[in-house]
């Protein structure tokens, strides 16, 4: 397994060999290191933290510093679970160079924040009729069967906070790997903004 952290860029478009137009989305990523290792044994799951990019080292408190132990001043920390054995060990690194292009990956971002929003954008809900007599109803939920058990119940679909949440999209194709500026394209969309931390996993 491979595993890297990066930040998104924007979407655009390449040109393969055959003339085909392929839509991407460029990520911004450094070398990761791993910093920690959690066992089963010790920690009761396996997993392998990684930390990527950098910040100013007054801004990293000394509780990071102690558990960084020297390897730098991160600005990402990310754990990732693992099932099985893994050769990993504290200092070691990932980079762009490791993915290739045709190869595919799993990402993970935080899906961009749009507010409060109503049942027809929130859900899909068609809302009501606009002629014939309405008015005021084309955005309303409508009923919610309140008649028995005479609550709302738990998980009914109504209006308030859409987006940011954590989204993953598996089998994303790696399209190009430039490892001189730091950038990977891949096919797609990737949930976010710009500037996104995004979670990159072979």
């Amino acid at each position: 397994m491979k595993y890297i952290i990066g930040e998104k860029l924007g979407c655009t478009q390449l040109i393969s060999d055959k003339g085909e137009i392929i839509p991407v989305t460029l990520i911004g990523a450094e070398s990761a290191v791993v910093t920690q290792i959690k066992t089963p044994e010790k920690d009761g799951y396996a997993s392998v933290q990684v930390a990527s990019g950098s910040k100013k080292e007054k801004n990293v408190n000394r509780a990071a510093k102690g558990h960084f132990k020297g390897l730098g001043n991160f600005r990402f920390v990310r754990e990732f679970r693992f099932s099985g054995s893994a050769d990993y060990k504290v200092g070691d690194k990932f980079s762009l160079a490791d993915f290739s292009p045709g190869e595919m990956v799993k990402v993970s971002s935080k899906s961009s924040g749009k507010g409060f929003q109503g049942v027809v954008k929130r859900h899909g809900f068609s809302g009501g009729p606009a002629s014939h007599g309405h008015r005021d109803v084309l955005r309303k939920p409508g009923s919610i069967g309140g008649r028995f058990p005479q609550r709302v119940l738990k998980g009914k679909r109504m209006a308030g906070r859409l987006g940011g949440d954590r989204v993953t999209v598996k089998n994303l194709e790696v399209v190009k790997v430039d490892s001189e500026n730091k950038v990977m394209a891949v096919r797609g969309a990737v949930p976010g903004r710009k500037g996104t931390m995004v979670e990159i996993r072979s």
